[in-house]
């Protein structure tokens, strides 16, 4: 099953995000709940943590990239 990992609002008045880094590369393994990426979001830095685990099949956005709230980031092939 494919899992698409999207850019969560984590506050009332977030609406985008800026990707820092990306932690994990298309082909690794991921653990739910392991940190993906590194967003900044309203001047504050959070982790964005494997919804599910498996394998990373897609990154669809690159580091220092500005996206919009809910934007698919990655795609996660789960077992």
């Amino acid at each position: 099953m494919r899992v698409e990992v999207k850019l969560p609002q984590w506050g009332m008045g977030m609406s985008e995000g800026v990707i820092l880094g990306w932690r994990k590369s298309v082909g690794d393994t991921v653990q739910e709940g392991e940190p993906l990426c590194e967003v900044e979001a309203a001047k504050v830095t959070e982790e964005l943590e494997a919804p599910v685990s498996g394998t990373l099949v897609e990154v669809l956005v690159e580091a220092d990239t500005e996206v919009e709230v809910y934007t698919v980031l990655a795609v996660i092939e789960t077992a």
